[in-house]
């Protein structure tokens, strides 16, 4: 390729601003360090074929999230794919579903289980309320999805939005126990979050073009956004004959 002079001005900028990151990645303390280097990333159909194996020899990035299902009728095309080689190349898998807001709960949902099966998950399902919905967000039907999500899955899900959207419709008391999942391109969030998606325009081997990419908060980690592993029940062969004629009573 012949790089003419805006180029490289361009690439030179580029290199200027990845080592500031470096240095202020090695500024931070050191258990601030570890959260920003176990690293994530979100993909749909924008990022094409994926090379799994390649993205998981990246030892920052240990977990995806990947688009499942838009509104009622729109499924990834690339989704169960994406979802079979990212588990067999080792990384954690989540599913989020794109808010829309020309169809209800129900017929969103029915989407969403259609293409998403649990037990391919390990991550807490992402509900994603895109920023441009702010001003006439229908608060009821977000309301409704995520308690469906609730009641499949046996846990709070996550949700994605901006930070706007976050101080209009998202800070009260209601969502406290809801893990946020922010994005902002051009500094530290200033609400409360769980991840912060701090790039759209990141590279990870393995992936053509740019990707998402986000890390935790300092006071969160992997372990906020695993899907809780069910307790397996008693052998009833166990159950001592005390024990029997207790239940048998009652």
């Amino acid at each position: 390729m012949i790089l003419d002079f805006s180029m490289l001005t361009v690439m030179k900028y580029k290199c200027k601003l990845a080592l500031l990151a470096l240095l202020a990645l090695l500024a931070l303390p050191r258990d601030v360090q570890a959260q920003v280097r176990t690293r994530g990333i979100d993909v749909s159909k924008f990022q094409g074929t994926i090379n799994w194996t390649k993205v998981a020899k990246d030892s920052t990035v240990k977990f995806v999230y990947i688009k499942a299902t838009e509104g009622t009728s729109i499924q990834d095309p690339f989704y169960k794919n994406n979802v079979a080689k990212a588990r067999k190349a080792g990384l954690l898998v989540g599913s989020y579903h794109l808010y829309s807001s020309k169809t209800t709960a129900y017929q969103q949902m029915a989407n969403f289980r259609k293409v998403v099966k649990k037990k391919e998950q390990d991550l807490i399902p992402v509900l994603d309320i895109e920023g441009h919905h702010v001003d006439r967000l229908n608060m009821e039907r977000v309301d409704k999805i995520l308690e469906l999500m609730e009641s499949d899955y046996g846990v709070k899900p996550m949700i994605y939005t901006s930070e706007r959207l976050y101080k209009t419709h998202l800070s009260g008391k209601k969502y406290r126990k809801y893990h946020i999942f922010i994005a902002n391109y051009r500094g530290t969030p200033t609400v409360r979050y769980t991840l912060w998606q701090y790039t759209e325009t990141g590279h990870i081997s393995g992936i053509n073009g740019c990707v998402d990419i986000s890390h935790f908060n300092r006071d969160h980690g992997l372990s906020d956004i695993l899907i809780p592993k069910k307790k397996k029940n008693p052998d009833k062969s166990t159950i001592t004959d005390s024990t029997s004629n207790e239940v048998a009573s009652k």
